[in-house]
């Protein structure tokens, strides 16, 4: 009777998964779709997932060649990349700081790194904006990554993964004669894997889709991300090929649904890890 119900209660939770699952993947499993019809497809009265005409070849013909994909690609790759470099290297000291040395003004800067959280990009658009324009860095990469270097999300992210550490494992490499520079590259980044990881996917994901910050700073397509590569993209094919238009989007989408699932043990475990693994 206990393994009748374990299976029954097994099923229905496998059932509840999977229908969530379908939800969830059902607006990708529709582009997909749509990237393989053609026009007479696309806007006729049936809705069905399969093509009947397919255009998968002519439509990523289209998305590769309407406009640069490969510029597009390489330049999210190069944005997202930079960012995040930046983002480990300046907030794994601070949150290693934060919560493992006693200074003053701890306090003091746990709260400013809470209300950072409550800043957004859009709040500071216009004066960045207008001190890229007096630098005359727009349209360029720095303009597109200098805002995002310090992020106080990644830096409250480290700081809740630091806290778990044992003390012991620091005043350790102390007493070797580690300074808290070695500490931080021998010590506490092997063992901060799984939350940089976890920190990569909501950096990458985030900057990746980012279209508001790119739009205003870049106006010369050789510095495009991806985001604003669809809407040129668009306006190329007059907006209503959306064969084209789903193609374009699957290319632009693929790489971090590929990153997502290389990485997902790592960002489980960074986002519910407490303490060290034995």
């Amino acid at each position: 009777m206990n393994a009748q119900a374990f299976t029954f209660g097994r099923a229905v939770r496998l059932s509840i998964l999977i229908f969530g699952a379908v939800i969830f993947l059902a607006p990708y499993i529709f582009m997909i779709s749509t990237a393989g019809k053609a026009q007479s497809d696309i806007f006729s009265s049936s809705l069905s997932l399969v093509p009947q005409h397919w255009s998968y070849v002519a439509n990523f013909t289209k998305a590769l060649t309407r406009v640069s994909m490969t510029t597009l690609l390489w330049n999210g790759v190069v944005v997202c990349t930079l960012i995040f470099v930046l983002q480990v290297i300046i907030a794994i000291p601070c949150a290693y700081a934060m919560a493992k040395l006693k200074f003053r003004a701890a306090r003091l800067m746990m709260v400013l790194v809470m209300l950072g959280l409550l800043v957004p990009i859009h709040a500071t658009a216009l004066p960045l904006y207008v001190a890229f324009d007096r630098m005359a860095v727009l349209n360029s990469y720095f303009a597109l990554v200098a805002p995002f270097a310090i992020s106080v999300f990644g830096i409250f992210l480290f700081l809740q993964f630091f806290r778990a550490m044992p003390d012991d494992l620091i005043h350790a490499a102390r007493l070797d004669g580690m300074s808290e520079t070695g500490i931080i590259a021998r010590v506490i980044v092997p063992n901060a894997w799984p939350a940089i990881t976890a920190f990569a996917i909501f950096s990458v994901v985030a900057h990746w889709n980012d279209l508001y910050w790119p739009l205003i700073v870049v106006s010369n397509q050789a510095y495009a991300t991806p985001p604003l590569g669809l809407l040129y993209f668009r306006a190329a094919e007059a907006g209503d090929d959306y064969g084209a238009l789903m193609a374009a989007t699957l290319i632009i989408t693929t790489p971090l649904v590929a990153a997502f699932l290389l990485a997902q043990k790592r960002f489980v475990e960074g986002i519910t890890m407490t303490g060290l693994k034995g």
